[in-house]
């Protein structure tokens, strides 16, 4: 008889930030499916306590544009992660330059850069010491610029120079970074935070749309960039539904 002790299996770690709805929620769901151990972040206690329960996962409140909540993440992955979805962000008003509140322009920057730039920075030893990887949930709104969009625009494209300077200045570690930039995903909040709570002009977004993409198109995509090989980098994913072939151009019914 053999002596051999087989070694238990790896159960790899992730952190998903913005995890207590639409995108983020969906992709703890799936990873949580697919054998990761999930640490939720989100602001909303009891949102992110519902994900967790459906999900087995851990909640941890972080509003990453805070430095010391940052910091308790760090503390919760315990000096090892394999994957940091970097997806907590948010889109504020459509109005144009000329009359839009720069307020909005601060509060997008704040969370889907800096807060972004935050969560990254605090979390890259546990990431190096696990060979893990991190994806960037941007917009297509960095791909193309539209008529009421310069803050998002600015933020998104923002967030994706991030990305991109820090895969060239970690190319040396063995740390995967990644870029997931979605189209017109329908969720349950994010056009309704965009407009404020106003649901009619909310619904409008998508009004006439053949099957937008859902949250969970997403969280599939972003699981298998996470599952790619440790030597295969998927530097940008863009995805949108078919009836979108650009940011201003999309195909709707009328009835």
């Amino acid at each position: 008889m053999s002596n051999d002790v087989q070694a238990a299996p790896h159960t790899p770690t992730a952190l998903v930030t913005g995890a207590s709805s639409g995108i983020g929620a969906a992709t703890a769901r799936w990873l949580a499916g697919h054998g990761y151990r999930v640490l939720l972040a989100a602001r909303r206690v009891d949102k992110l306590d519902a994900v967790a329960a459906e999900t087995g996962g851990t909640p941890i409140q972080c509003d990453i544009t805070k430095p010391d909540e940052v910091a308790a993440l760090a503390e919760a992955v315990d000096g090892s992660l394999d994957l940091l979805v970097n997806n907590a962000g948010m889109a504020l008003g459509q109005e144009p330059l000329a009359s839009t509140d720069l307020t909005d322009w601060d509060r997008m920057f704040q969370t889907n850069v800096l807060g972004t730039a935050r969560v990254t920075q605090a979390l890259l030893p546990a990431l190096e010491a696990a060979r893990g990887c991190i994806v960037f949930v941007t917009s297509t709104a960095a791909e193309a610029p539209y008529e009421g969009g310069g803050g998002y625009n600015a933020a998104k494209s923002g967030e994706r120079a991030m990305a991109g300077a820090l895969r060239l200045e970690i190319v040396d570690k063995p740390i995967r970074v990644c870029e997931i930039s979605p189209g017109m995903v329908r969720t349950d909040e994010f056009s309704s935070t965009r407009f404020g709570g106003d649901q009619e002009r909310a619904d409008k977004v998508y009004q006439g749309v053949p099957e937008p993409l859902v949250a969970e198109d997403i969280a599939e995509c972003i699981g298998w960039i996470a599952t790619r090989p440790p030597h295969v980098n998927i530097d940008r994913l863009v995805v949108r539904p078919r009836a979108q072939a650009a940011n201003h151009k999309v195909h709707r019914v009328t009835s």
